[in-house]
Formats: C-alpha cells, structure tokens, sequence
C-alpha cells in the first residue's frame, strides 16, 4: 500500500466513523474505486483502533467519571454516583445485546451483506431513519439520570443494526436515542460511549488477524500514516459532529446518503461481491 493510499483510507474511516453515514460502506466503496483489496480484516480493524482511541481521549473525563461513580456506588450511593452507575449498566446492556445479535446476523446475511445493491439500499435505509426522526418526531428532554433500561435495549437493538454495511452505527444509536424521548447532547454522548466497548469488543475477537503478515502485505509506514490519520480526523469527526448537532439538522446526512446510494447503485457493478 502507497502512503497515498494509507492516507486517504485513514481520512476515509477517521471522518466517517463518527457521522451517521456508514463507515463501512465508505471504506468498501473506497477500496473499489482503488481496485484495492484488504488482507483480511487486519486492516480495518487497525483503523477502528485509531478511531477508538480518539473517542477515548476525547471522552475520557466522562469515562473516568462513569467507571469511578459506578463503583464507587456500591459503597456510596449518592445520587451523582447512582446515575454514573446505572448509565454504565445501560451501556453494558446495549453492548452485550449488540455482540450476542450482531454475530448471529452476521453469520446469517453474511454473503447477502456484501453487494453494490445492498449496500446502496441499506444507505438509503439510514438516510430515511434520519429524515424520519428529524421531521416526524418530537425530540425529548429525557437527560441521563432519566434513562432507563428500555432506553439501552432500545439502542443496543438499533445498535445491532449496524452489522449489515450501510446501516450506521452512530446514526442507528443517534436516532434511536431520540426516538426513546432522549435529549440530543444525552443521546449522542451515549452514542459515543457506546461505540467503545462495541469496536474494542470487536478488535478483541477478530486479534487474531493483526499479525507480522499484516506489516509484511501492507507496510509500516503506511501503517503509521494510516493509524495517524484515522486518529487525527477521527478527533476532527467528533468535534465536528457534536458542534454540528447543536444548530444543524439531521436531514443533511441523509439527503448525502441518498446521493451515495445512488451512486453506489448506478456505477458499481452489481455482480461484484465486496470484500468486506
């Protein structure tokens, strides 16, 4: 792989992860147009690790503050740390419920899953859900101490969505939040916290991947500029996100994920099987 190469798959995932588009179905996308096949997972898992690390960086005040309070509530139990708890237990609810339904769905659509028409209507799916939630229903006040257990399965089951390429993840999270009568800052901070233990969860079972031979097919440098970039721009991405979420609209994402849907549609052959 070029350094051309790395950077622009870094970019790739770094902006995408974070923003209700698919990541996956950029990166997929991405790799046609470069005629470029990944060996194996290796690589995409190593760029979920740079985006992870970012969120964790960015976040980790919030993640100190949930882990402390939640364990600290068992010997007291404030009500500050009750709320830290019971909000660590919901994304410890939504996580289990996405690993146990996202490898059964994975191992049933697998093959399904990896079509330009797929794809293409599974965007179209996430630009509908986004349209839908910002023009036909009513967002709530809900804050984080009013969460409660229907919320997390209501997200981890949106959340589970994600698993079939085109479906986002942080736009399935994002909109089912809001759907479950959360505020937005509450819905997206819990979107965010949730996407750590989903791609760590997700980086430990596939490990085995990452090896020398990694290094060998791809290289070290541009290993290093990918991993760099993915951070950089993954960083960007969340910043971008939260302060775009303030004064815009939803419905922007979704008009561009109806435009890449038909693109993905019109110009990729839809007898190619993408490697996903």
């Amino acid at each position: 792989m070029s350094i051309i190469e790395a950077f622009i798959f870094g970019l790739v995932q770094g902006i995408t992860e974070f923003l209700p588009i698919s990541s996956t179905a950029h990166i997929v996308i991405t790799q046609l147009l470069f005629g470029y096949a990944f060996p194996g997972l290796a690589f995409e898992i190593f760029l979920h690790m740079a985006s992870v690390l970012a969120v964790i960086l960015y976040f980790r005040k919030d993640i100190i503050a949930v882990i402390v309070g939640f364990f600290s509530f068992f010997t007291n139990k404030t009500a500050e740390n009750k709320v830290h708890f019971f909000f660590g237990v919901y994304i410890l609810v939504a996580t289990i419920l996405t690993g146990g339904l996202g490898i059964v769905l994975s191992d049933v659509f697998d093959e399904t899953m990896k079509t330009p028409y797929f794809i293409a209507g599974a965007l179209a799916i996430t630009g509908v859900a986004l349209i839908f939630i910002e023009r036909f229903h009513r967002y709530g006040n809900r804050e984080e101490k009013d969460m409660t257990f229907k919320d997390s399965i209501i997200v981890g089951l949106a959340q589970t969505l994600a698993v079939f390429p085109g479906i986002s993840r942080s736009g399935a999270t994002l909109v089912a939040g809001l759907l479950a009568g959360l505020n937005r800052e509450t819905a997206v901070r819990y979107s965010f916290l949730l996407s750590i233990p989903v791609i760590l969860g997700s980086t430990v079972l596939a490990f085995d991947e990452i090896g020398s031979g990694m290094f060998s097919s791809i290289g070290a440098p541009a290993l290093l500029v990918a991993f760099i970039t993915t951070f950089i721009f993954s960083w960007l991405g969340i910043v971008w996100l939260i302060s775009f979420l303030k004064k815009s609209k939803l419905i922007y994402f979704a008009i561009y994920c109806f435009v890449v849907a038909i693109l993905v549609a019109l110009f990729i052959d839809p007898n190619t099987v993408m490697d996903l």
